[in-house]
């Protein structure tokens, strides 16, 4: 399936799901995985393999659709947030975007990823995670020495 079409089913699938459970005026719309599913059959659009891939692309990849933004007041804006074991919720939090600041200084930090990594290493967020580390640049930022963990912890 082509990118541009599995992200048209994924807007289909979230504004459905939001315009179900939204009433005006609410700063919290919650939802279980299996409105997804049953949104998908409603609409009569195959329900995505991986349904975290979908919560997932619109948490950190991409913004909710127009028609969801619509229904947030001025200076505010939606995001997915967790509530539990399959379950998530838009919320309405104040504007959450980090715009740089071009009044601030730049700092400047070679770039000491292993010749390797840099070949083969892919777009995805693991990579750049990746170059985080080996160029330390959280612990550039914060002025402390820090140390990466990895695991596959569960929040819930």
């Amino acid at each position: 399936m082509s990118p541009k079409r599995n992200a048209n089913r994924y807007v289909r699938l979230m504004v459905r799901v939001f315009t179900d459970r939204y009433t005006e005026g609410a700063t919290a719309v919650p939802f279980e995985r299996e409105d997804i599913e049953r949104s998908a059959k409603a609409l009569r659009i195959p329900v995505p393999k991986n349904l975290g891939d979908l919560i997932y692309s619109f948490r950190y990849r991409t913004s909710l659709p127009e028609a969801i933004g619509r229904t947030a007041p001025e200076g505010a804006e939606w995001v997915i947030l967790p509530a539990g074991k399959a379950r998530y919720q838009f919320a309405l939090v104040r504007s959450a975007r980090i715009i740089p600041n071009t009044h601030l200084a730049e700092t400047k930090v070679p770039d000491s990823t292993p010749g390797v990594i840099a070949r083969y290493a892919l777009t995805d967020e693991q990579a750049l995670l990746a170059r985080i580390r080996y160029n330390r640049l959280v612990d550039v930022f914060t002025g402390v020495a820090c140390y990466s963990l990895q695991s596959h912890l569960r929040t819930t």
